[in-house]
């Protein structure tokens, strides 16, 4: 039962999409995702892909996926790499797919000369936060994420929506 960890093939979108929703549901929104099919390989095939997409796989059945995608810091002046989901279905969990999801993460980072990976992570999934920190990670507590969406994105770009 060897867990490989491999990068994700157009054919990979329709599971890839399967573990957005189950990460949805997980996280208290399970009626969010509003990605499709066709956007996924889009952002992941297309001409211009905007992020990329690990799998991994056990005994030929694919069991988790990290979609990540490029950063800038104008601080280190390189690039850094946003883990934006990591994803090990239920019945895998404890089986090593999440460390080697994030080891090859850590190596792609460096491979690309990425001086940072970085991620954010729910502050009730006490889960995941262990398993973080058992990784070495380190929260930002002095930062805080922001988001504008919907009706006040269109204020704040001057459009109407």
């Amino acid at each position: 039962m060897t867990i490989t960890i491999r990068a994700a093939e157009p054919a990979d979108v329709p599971t890839i999409l399967r573990f957005v929703r189950e990460l949805a549901a997980y996280e208290r929104e399970p009626d969010a995702v509003e990605a499709t099919e066709p956007m996924f390989y889009d952002a992941l095939f297309g001409a211009a892909p905007a992020a990329e997409v690990l799998m991994a796989v056990r005994d030929g059945v694919s069991i988790g996926f990290a979609l990540f995608f490029h950063t800038f810091s104008t601080w280190t002046g390189r690039r850094g790499l946003w883990l934006e989901d990591l994803y090990v279905t239920p019945d895998a969990r404890g089986s090593g797919a999440g460390a080697a999801l994030l080891r090859t993460l850590a190596q792609i980072a460096l491979d690309r000369d990425c001086p940072r990976l970085e991620w954010t992570v729910l502050d009730w999934n006490t889960p995941a936060l262990e398993f973080y920190r058992a990784k070495g990670a380190l929260p930002q507590a002095e930062w805080t994420t922001q988001r504008v969406t919907g009706a006040a994105l269109h204020q704040l770009a001057g459009r109407a929506s």
